[in-house]
């Protein structure tokens, strides 16, 4: 494999002819190809057939229109902007805005590529511009721009439940908090490092008439009213008329709507007047009015996260469903906001073709190799020669582990997922799950789950591993030309220490995982 990518063969034809030629050595070639369409070979065809006849996969291009959508319109930069408003006075300020906007970018589409691209076009020039560190700014761009990675919706979960069969719901919850636990180390980092060495991050000049700390609190506090009045306004609604079409009547068996039952309705006016108590006696409506205008940036992902996070844990439709609504979300938005042009929309469409078709061609020929490997026996004889090794089962874990990063640094994560996991997830389902973790221990029926988060945890340093680290060619592609390849690596050093400390959470304490669930 190492050789035909290094040679420049595209892994999907690399994996497809390597699985050709897996089953020439196990079986005759004249049995191969004899007799067509039965056989060996036709085991690869229907290994194909069913990973692209599976119903969940139309979601990844609908989510890759929509981050290219995002990417196109105003709605990414009006975000940037908002945040920018809040934390302008605050040492690394902008280093702390651009990891929360990819945080916020990725619970809308939880595409790596489009994220650090927008990124780099918008907050790279302004923080060098202010004298940032270039090793703070591109490591920041690039960690947190492959955030996607691991918070819903999570393209390489949705691949891995795919594969493996697992519930992608459970896998959206279980990864939620690992996600923000790593962003959280990122921005924590972050200030850290800029209060230890105010030269990292200069404070930018300030501006005639920029309010001060306790004035913009109470601003933002307003803005956060406003919008909970407006939301709770909605719910209100919502719930009403569910009670009087009779949707939200108790039924055995039958889960209750998520904020729409009767008993809700209270609850729902309480917040309202608590909300407006807050903007007519603590805020006051000049300061509120003024708050919403500094942050009305953020209304729109926020509703375009609603849509799509909102509508999965709602349990309104299903993965596919929720990535077609928050395709729709963004389009009425860039409508309503006169952004939505129609070049806008063929440019999206076709680097939506291109990616899908790159990802497509990967799953066909790594679904191949997988489907040959497990017919001539190799992850049988994988996983005998891992447990006849005798090592302890954290023991066996890290060598997984290690394989991961050692993989993640030449190939694709859809081949590895591919490849890899039909081999490595049965082998950790058959460990004994007491002996899984040191602080505490995961519940057996959730092993699936969490190996599937530990995998995306290793994927998310895969992203900025050399010599192939993606993050770095996709900064490089909208980076000044004096910054190298060279120069955007050694940025990535401290981040990708904090994303291995996060690993180590997941492996020490398992149970992280099922917090939610």
């Amino acid at each position: 494999m190492f050789a035909l990518l290094a040679i420049g063969m595209p892994l999907g034809f690399a994996s497809a002819f390597l699985a050709v030629v897996t089953l020439m050595l196990k079986f005759d070639a004249s049995l191969l190809f004899g007799d067509f369409g039965r056989g060996p070979l036709s085991v690869l065809g229907q290994a194909v057939y069913r990973q692209m006849t599976n119903y969940v996969l139309i979601s990844v291009p609908l989510f890759i229109f929509m981050a290219a959508l995002l990417e196109r319109s105003g709605i990414a930069r009006d975000m940037y902007s908002s945040l920018n408003v809040w934390l302008s006075r605050t040492r690394g300020g902008i280093a702390i805005v651009t990891s929360i906007m990819a945080v916020i970018m990725a619970a809308m589409s939880g595409i790596i590529g489009g994220e650090v691209v927008l990124l780099g076009l918008i907050a790279l020039p302004q923080m060098l511009r202010l004298g940032y560190d270039r090793n703070l700014a591109i490591g920041t761009i690039c960690a947190s721009g492959s955030l996607g990675t691991m918070i819903p919706p999570s393209i390489v979960l949705i691949f891995y439940g795919l594969v493996t069969e697992t519930s992608i719901k459970a896998l959206f919850t279980a990864s939620f908090l690992p996600g923000f636990m790593l962003a959280t180390f990122f921005i924590l980092y972050i200030v850290i490092r800029t209060r230890m060495n105010h030269s990292l991050a200069p404070l930018p000049p300030a501006e005639p008439g920029d309010p001060d700390g306790s004035d913009k609190g109470l601003m933002f506090l307003g803005f956060l009213s406003k919008f909970t009045l407006w939301a709770a306004g909605v719910l209100f609604a919502r719930a009403v008329f569910f009670t009087l079409t009779g949707a939200n009547a108790v039924r055995e068996g039958q889960d209750p709507i998520p904020l729409g039952m009767v008993t809700d309705i209270p609850w729902i006016i309480g917040t309202f007047a608590f909300a407006l108590i807050l903007i007519q006696f603590v805020v006051g409506r000049e300061r509120t009015s003024k708050g919403w205008e500094m942050g009305k940036g953020l209304i729109a992902p926020i509703i375009v996260i609603g849509v799509v996070l909102g509508s999965i844990y709602g349990g309104i439709t299903g993965i596919t469903e929720a990535a077609g609504m928050g395709v729709v979300a963004v389009f009425v938005i860039g409508l309503v906001r006169r952004e939505m042009t129609f070049d806008i929309v063929w440019d999206s469409l076709m680097r939506t073709l291109l990616s899908t078709g790159t990802i497509i061609w990967v799953t066909i020929g790594a679904a191949a190799l997988a489907a040959a490997y497990t017919l001539v026996g190799g992850p049988t004889y994988v996983a005998n020669l891992i447990v006849g090794a005798e090592l302890p089962t954290m023991g066996i874990i890290l060598v997984m582990m290690v394989v991961f990063l050692i993989m993640g640094m030449f190939m694709d994560w859809v081949g590895i997922v591919l490849l890899i996991m039909p081999v490595f997830l049965p082998i950790v389902v058959r460990l004994p799950a007491e002996e899984i973790g040191f602080l505490g221990h995961v519940d057996p029926r959730y092993i699936p789950i969490w190996f599937g988060v530990v995998f995306c945890m290793n994927m998310q340093v895969s992203f900025l591993s050399p010599p192939f680290g993606p993050a770095a060619f996709y900064l490089k592609s909208v980076a000044p030309p004096d910054i190298s390849l060279t120069d955007i690596f050694r940025g990535f050093l401290p981040f990708i220490a904090l994303q291995l400390c996060a690993l180590s959470v997941l492996l020490i304490w398992p149970p992280i995982i099922t917090i939610f669930l």
